[in-house]
């Protein structure tokens, strides 16, 4: 995936340029008190900056994603509110910390995160974060199942290693008072499903993986004091059962029709196959960090 346009400097300056003081009713006659902006910073891989595939079957980011729609839930009560996205696509883990996929000041997305944080100490609303989907994405295919697994049982120690320490910078820099909130993912390979005997062996199997490592994902965020998205419950990922209509007949389990419904994994080309989100599918993801922080 390509790189963020928009690199922290970039999204930190355009924060200061929008964030002048609002007005506040007063008495008459008295200056009206300035209104401090308040901040949602995002943080993640593609699906923090929103991407999805265009007409041509590239993926570009968007104005859709479950940051912009989550933000825009929690605006109108909160007018001061700034969106910040720093999210890269294509993140890793490692990337987040290193560097080495989109271009920050400080060399990581996990710097510039620090950098704004320490920045706006005591004005930081809400932080989210997406991070580990990446880390497997090499798990698939051209695999056996038994190399799946191996895969699995290799890539995601590291992984997990890794956002402890991601989640420590971010804790460290923000605070102990700053709501964080993290989120397990929804599952694209599900759509194997659809590939005969084969594609069914293949979609159990990655169930349980994704099971297992959205479960790690979660402890890794609960023992950094951060509140945790069920996405991949919300798009019933585990649910085989409850068979709904498919679009050329026959029937799909739940789990893989709610994929095919909120994602572009079952699309035709050229937009599809694609593992991001459609706008309904993001505003799922918005919904489950609105239930898992209080705030909806």
């Amino acid at each position: 995936m390509g790189p963020v346009r928009i690199a922290a400097a970039a999204a930190v300056a355009a924060v200061a340029a929008c964030s002048g003081p609002g007005t506040a009713t007063g008495a008459p006659g008295r200056a009206a008190a300035p209104r401090q902006a308040s901040y949602y910073l995002a943080l993640g891989d593609s699906l923090s900056q929103g991407v999805q595939p265009d007409a041509a079957g590239v993926s570009v980011e968007t104005g859709q994603g479950y940051a912009d729609q989550l933000y825009a839930a929690l605006r109108p009560a909160r007018p001061a509110l700034r969106l910040v996205k720093l999210g890269c696509p294509g993140e890793t883990t490692a990337t987040m910390m290193h560097g080495g996929i989109c271009g920050y000041p400080g060399g990581s997305q996990l710097a510039a995160a620090a950098a704004f944080l320490r920045a706006h100490r005591g004005h930081v609303f809400l932080v989210t974060i997406d991070i580990g989907a990446n880390d497997t994405e090499d798990c698939g295919a051209g695999q056996s199942l038994s190399q799946v697994t191996s895969c699995f049982r290799a890539d995601v120690p590291g992984a997990l290693r890794n956002l402890a320490t991601i989640m420590a910078g971010i804790r460290a820099a923000a605070g102990p008072g700053v709501r964080i909130a993290g989120m397990t993912y929804y599952l694209p390979a599900l759509a194997l499903w659809r590939d005969g005997l084969a594609g069914r062996a293949a979609a159990w199997l990655v169930e349980r993986l994704a099971a297992g490592y959205n479960g790690l994902l979660d402890r890794v965020y609960a023992s950094h004091g951060a509140r945790v998205a069920d996405v991949f419950g919300a798009f019933d990922t585990p649910n085989f059962g409850d068979p709904v209509p498919a679009a050329g007949g026959g029937t799909l389990p739940r789990n893989v029709a709610m994929v095919c419904r909120l994602t572009w994994e079952c699309a035709n080309p050229p937009r599809g196959p694609n593992q991001h989100a459609n706008r309904a599918g993001y505003a799922v993801i918005a919904r489950a960090f609105l239930q898992a922080t209080g705030l909806g």
